[in-house]
């Protein structure tokens, strides 16, 4: 476990970013004390791919709830297509499609017939439309030869497809999708890929959480990252791409000293070991025996030194603490 002693964080969006979603503040506590999520500042700007990465448990599912007006934040604000949540929700959340972890249909009906009971639901859709809208969910979700089966006879990959169609059935500006591809075969993951891209290209927003890494990588072209509850960085992936550069890692007793002469030779970032002996600082461009010579010429005495690259895995696991399943 590595402890930061410069901040690892790639530039976030300024405040005036045109932004799909933005949060302040946003604070969920449960009853017993624990904090679910603290103090979230999250923007995604309009006509992002924005990927939601982090581990089982970091507070993604429970923002997104929040996001869609499903659980009452403890304190906070959220806005929505430049609308505030909950308080512009009759009017907001139709713009907006949804698959939160775990969508739930009536058992007992046809995937079609939830389908139907949903778009009837929605007053804004005009209903000589409803059925060709369903059958184009349906097609771009491939469940089209399983709509007649009952809800209760799919499997978890068929339930997700299903929550797919139910997000399509309309125009949306604004995509939220909650581990869209939990439960999919390999060709199911590869359509929710193509999916989103397809979205993407008609100028919808994606916020797409996951915590597999492999699948932001392949769909998103911003990440915000979570811990426990907070996002610890946030960028483009080629921001955090340069994060994961070469790095020269110097073993020293004079830990502040050196960090003083490793940012005078340019360094943004930088973490030490739990031990504060060993310090990793991203200068890809600075010769280790350029990085020695003004360590020596600053009476910082070097015990080791050399260059380390790192993979934006081991970034990400650097970020968080923990792992990440980057296959899927």
């Amino acid at each position: 476990m590595t402890a930061p002693v410069l901040q690892v964080e790639a530039p976030r969006s300024a405040p005036d970013v045109d932004a799909a979603v933005r949060t302040t503040g946003l604070t969920k506590r449960f009853r017993g004390g624990q904090v679910a999520v603290d103090a979230l500042d999250l923007v995604v700007p309009r006509g992002s791919v924005t990927g939601f990465l982090g581990p089982n448990g970091s507070g993604k599912t429970t923002t997104i709830r929040m996001l869609l007006g499903l659980v009452v934040p403890t304190s906070g604000q959220v806005e929505l297509l430049g609308e505030p949540v909950p308080r512009a929700s009759a009017s907001v959340l139709p713009r907006v499609g949804a698959l939160v972890e775990g969508p739930a249909f009536h058992p007992y009906l046809s995937g079609r017939a939830n389908l139907v009971r949903l778009d009837a639901a929605d007053r804004t859709v005009d209903r000589r439309t409803s059925s060709a809208r369903i059958d184009t969910a349906l097609d771009r979700v491939g469940l089209q030869a399983a709509a007649g089966k009952r809800f209760r006879t799919y499997s978890l990959g068929m339930k997700q497809r299903l929550g797919l169609a139910a997000a399509l059935l309309r125009p949306r500006d604004l995509f939220i999708l909650d581990e869209p591809t939990n439960g999919l075969d390999p060709q199911g993951t590869r359509e929710v890929r193509t999916l989103v891209r397809e979205l993407a290209a008609d100028g919808c927003t994606v916020l797409v959480s996951s915590h597999l890494l492999g699948e932001i990588e392949q769909v998103c072209d911003r990440v915000v990252v979570m811990r426990a509850g907070r996002a610890v960085t946030s960028g483009t992936l080629e921001e955090l791409a340069l994060l994961a550069r070469p790095s020269v890692v110097v073993e020293t007793p004079a830990l502040d000293a050196a960090l003083s002469v490793l940012r005078r030779l340019g360094a943004t970032a930088a973490t030490a070991d739990a031990d504060g002996l060993r310090v990793r600082a991203d200068l890809p461009d600075v010769a280790v025996e350029d990085v020695t010579r003004a360590l020596v010429h600053a009476d910082v005495p070097v015990r080791g030194i050399g260059r380390s690259g790192r993979s934006l895995e081991e970034l990400f696991v650097e970020l968080t603490g923990e792992g990440f399943d980057v296959v899927g």
